[in-house]
């Protein structure tokens, strides 16, 4: 234990937390109450420093080659992974008391030190493993599936992203969880309105994130070659990538950003008149998905475009806070980006309510209670 009585936390993802917000907010939240942060990840390229300050926490990245949305292409590079990450919890054992395992590619090995050397562990699953594997066969989805429901039922502590998880997971809600929506720290003093482009007769639209087909964006670079006064901002990386840009790169009102810093994309949703959010309803993970860009766009006052079915579009329509439209139908997509561009006051209305629905109910703060009162339960 630290020197204060609280658990020394480390927290175990996959990614090069470069950026992470749901990561980093969480371990800046722990740091500011007291605890003794650090973090510990995987760098699939190698190009990070082995050790780093993220926001002021302590970071050990792991470089071990591997790419994303591959599928079984990635089997050996993950074995890899979860090799590495368990050779660091034993050699490091006296380093750490709780595990912050972010989804089911790092609580493995922290449930095997759990066993081993008695360390707690916190499960924070941002998507449900089972249904976010795109090119897996069926019956490991399965056996990955029952594996991750024993784990869930084993932790000390579970976190999910919007408490619809309960019902794609088939369970009832536990005692020991908390329901932590990815909802950003209020920024949008700092960005301000002086840092907005000034008005024009066009339509200025923003994507950051994951870069697969499955979310809308061949429908979205499709309505741009057709309306050239339209404009596009595109950051990320994904499995699709070369695919995306390929077209992207043929249209000249389509920005290229690549992957870029939180703050960054924080600049270029604030600089937008709307926020895409496509998730294609027929994935699992996308019918649940509770993604940054939409309490981002919230949180900026700027209205969010989301798919029908897929759990965040009854936010948008119970806040009024955006358009929902039917995923794969261009026609319907293209007519609510017009009235978005042919009607300013509409979206400033929208904005608004985001914006009200953020600071009363969404906001980071409301979160953070929710963290804090999650570690607090597990040192009682």
């Amino acid at each position: 234990m630290s020197s204060i009585g609280k658990p020394r936390v480390l927290f175990c993802r996959s990614n090069p937390v470069a950026p992470d917000p749901r990561l980093e907010k969480a371990a800046a939240a722990l740091a500011e109450a007291g605890y003794d942060v650090a973090i510990l990840c995987w760098d699939r390229t190698g190009q990070f420093p082995a050790r780093d300050q993220v926001g002021g926490v302590s970071c050990y990245r792991l470089p071990i080659k591997a790419w994303f949305g591959t599928g079984l292409g990635n089997f050996r590079p993950l074995l890899r992974w979860q090799w590495g990450l368990l050779r660091w919890l034993i050699r490091c054992r006296h380093e750490y008391d709780l595990i912050h395992a972010c989804d089911f590619d790092t609580v493995l090995p922290a449930m095997l030190s759990k066993m081993l050397f008695r360390k707690k562990v916190v499960y924070d699953i941002y998507d449900f493993y089972a249904d976010h594997l795109r090119a897996t066969p069926g019956w490991i989805k399965r056996v990955i599936r029952a594996v991750d429901l024993r784990v869930i039922r084993s932790v000390e502590g579970l976190i999910i992203t919007d408490d619809s998880r309960w019902e794609q997971m088939g369970l009832a809600p536990l005692s020991n969880s908390a329901a932590i929506y990815n909802s950003p720290q209020d920024v949008r003093h700092i960005l301000g309105d002086e840092n907005q482009p000034p008005p024009s007769r066009g339509l200025r639209l923003v994507y950051v994130g994951l870069l697969q087909v499955e979310r809308g964006l061949l429908d979205v670079l499709s309505l741009l070659r057709e309306h050239p006064d339209w404009h596009l901002d595109l950051a990320g990386f994904g499995g699709d990538e070369e695919q995306i840009l390929r077209i992207a790169e043929e249209l000249p009102n389509v920005v290229w950003h690549g992957r870029i810093p939180y703050q960054q994309a924080l600049a270029l949703t604030n600089a937008a008149d709307a926020v895409l959010a496509l998730y294609e309803p027929a994935l699992p993970n996308h019918r649940y998905a509770s993604p940054n860009k939409m309490f981002e766009a919230m949180m900026l006052g700027k209205p969010v475009i989301v798919a029908a079915n897929t759990n965040i579009d009854r936010i948008v329509s119970q806040e009024n806070c955006g358009l929902v439209v039917t995923y794969g139908d261009l026609a319907e997509l293209g007519q609510a980006l017009e009235r978005l561009q042919k009607n300013v006051s509409f979206r400033s209305e929208m904005g608004a309510n985001g914006r009200r629905a953020y600071e009363s109910r969404y906001n980071w703060s409301n979160m953070q209670e929710r963290l804090l009162h999650l570690y607090a339960l597990l040192e009682s």
